[in-house]
């Protein structure tokens, strides 16, 4: 998508503090952090939400949320907690539309809902 920002920073042309690259993903750390670790994981391949994720993406999801544990483990916040967040569209609070996983951790996280 031409005019999509985290395609842009998927394929270079946008700058951003890149922690971890594969095949499938990206991972860059949030210019708005929310917690000391904040940090998402972007798949290189564009949907605009999870709503159109389907059973083909179920491994790039769990590619997704394998990695992000992995970088928690690495980075000192695996034993002591961390929380991986998907935004679904507006009301969820998804501003980007490019599905990405947010990965928060390093300060005891709130109850919510």
């Amino acid at each position: 998508m031409s005019d999509c920002l985290f395609c842009k920073i998927v394929s270079g042309q946008v700058p951003a503090k890149i922690v971890h690259q594969d095949d499938q993903c990206i991972a860059f750390l949030d210019i708005a952090p929310q917690a000391p670790t904040h940090v998402l994981f972007v798949p290189r391949r564009h949907l605009a939400s999870l709503n159109e994720a389907t059973v083909e993406e179920k491994e790039l999801l769990g590619h997704l949320m394998v990695t992000a544990s992995k970088y928690a483990r690495d980075n000192g916040i695996g034993e002591t907690g961390y929380r991986q967040v998907v935004n679904c569209n507006r009301d969820a609070g998804q501003t980007v539309f490019h599905l990405h996983l947010h990965l928060l951790g390093g300060r005891p996280m709130g109850h919510f809902g």
